[in-house]
């Protein structure tokens, strides 16, 4: 799948580099345009995989560079006033060659989460490509103030966007774990699994074409419908061999390969279940879910249509939805096998009754704190200047 990404505020913008690097590393090029858009020009000097050209930084005459302070209205103001110069570097993108606009933020600050929204709407407007949102959650630990920002962006962002997939940094943050290197291994995370989805069904020169294509329309009709999604991944280590592949499987005069046959199916319906119950990018309850989509990625040999269809009925048992879709994606030299599961339209998620519990919460009491302040202000000036003049 062929994808134009556009990072908005800091974390947007570090996982769409990330995004980059990944294609560079695995081959995979889903990246097919890329840029960045900031209010604060230090987060866009710290970029190293989007081009220069591509780092867009707006507000300038509002906040001088130096970034909304974490108020995400600022933050969607400054994006309606600048919407013009965040177009200008999206010009550049060969939209015929991309099958869809994946808009990159995170939801607790105010750059990303007050523009990302803003910039969806105006994508929608003017391109017929679905426009997706890849949205991350702050921490409970993060502040009263991210946590009210994360739920009334999160409102706001998955009206205006064809889907939102999820990834709640709740879920990933280990105890005792720096914040730069909780939030390197976090990005990691997001761009591993994302990759593996976004990359099956692109068949580069001399690669083996899956037994299953899973191809971007696949992908597009799993996450159309809108709402919110989220991703599960499970992956095991092994030995690739030097030979073998479709062929190998499907003819063996000693029988042997039929047993073969019965542990890589065993593994690969083990894999999907932990990929669907362990962690994923958004924990959810995964029964209800509208839709899925089954890949598995692997060295060919590896990998099997039984498997495949085993987990993808396993699949529709747990959901109860009739629209579970699987294929697999050959990636010789990966070492590892892999099950990426995406689930579209979620609605059983309580990480999100209690961000929105959470940030009532702190809007009242912020409401309450401004109320007192302007009380208190009132009383320290007045008591003993009551006979005193204004200058004007």
């Amino acid at each position: 799948m062929k994808l134009a990404m556009i990072g908005f505020g800091q974390a947007g913008g570090k996982v769409v580099d990330k995004f980059l690097e990944y294609d560079k590393r695995t081959g995979s090029e889903i990246v097919r345009a890329a840029a960045a858009v900031n209010t604060a020009k230090a987060d866009l000097m710290g970029l190293e995989h989007i081009s220069e050209d591509q780092r867009v930084l707006i507000g300038q005459s509002r906040v001088k560079g130096h970034g909304v302070g974490a108020d995400n209205e600022l933050g969607a103001e400054i994006a309606e006033e600048d919407i013009d110069e965040v177009q200008g570097a999206i010009d550049s993108i060969p939209v015929h060659e991309v099958d869809a606009f994946l808009v990159v933020a995170g939801l607790g600050g105010g750059t990303g989460s007050g523009g990302a929204p803003v910039l969806a709407k105006h994508l929608k407007r003017i391109y017929t490509e679905p426009v997706y949102g890849l949205g991350i959650l702050p921490g409970s630990d993060e502040g009263g103030i991210y946590t009210l920002n994360a739920a009334r962006s999160f409102q706001t962002f998955v009206r205006e966007v064809d889907n939102l997939m999820v990834f709640d940094n709740d879920a990933w943050r280990k105890t005792g774990e720096s914040v730069q290197g909780g939030y390197a291994e976090i990005n990691e995370e997001i761009v591993r699994r994302f990759g593996i989805l976004f990359g099956a069904g692109e068949i580069q020169q001399g690669q083996e074409v899956a037994e299953s294509v899973v191809d971007s329309s696949e992908i597009i009709n799993t996450l159309s419908g809108g709402g919110v999604s989220t991703v599960g991944y499970a992956e095991e280590e092994v030995e690739e061999r030097t030979s073998g592949g479709l062929l190998s499987r499907l003819r063996n005069d000693d029988g042997g390969d039929e047993l073969d046959s019965a542990h890589t199916t065993n593994r690969i319906t083990s894999l999907v279940r932990k990929a669907a119950l362990g962690r994923l990018t958004l924990p959810c309850e995964i029964e209800g879910a509208e839709r899925a989509l089954l890949v598995l990625a692997g060295p060919p040999e590896y990998l099997n249509r039984k498997g495949i269809e085993r987990g993808r009925k396993w699949l529709e048992e747990q959901t109860g939805s009739m629209e579970v879709r699987g294929g697999d994606y050959p990636y010789r030299g990966a070492g590892f096998v892999a099950t990426v599961i995406l689930l579209a339209g979620v609605t059983n998620v309580p990480r999100i009754k209690e961000l929105q519990q959470v940030a009532i919460e702190a809007q009242d009491n912020l409401d309450e704190i401004r109320e007192e302040s302007d009380e208190n202000l009132d009383d320290l000036v007045s008591d003993d200047g009551d006979e005193l003049e204004s200058l004007f």
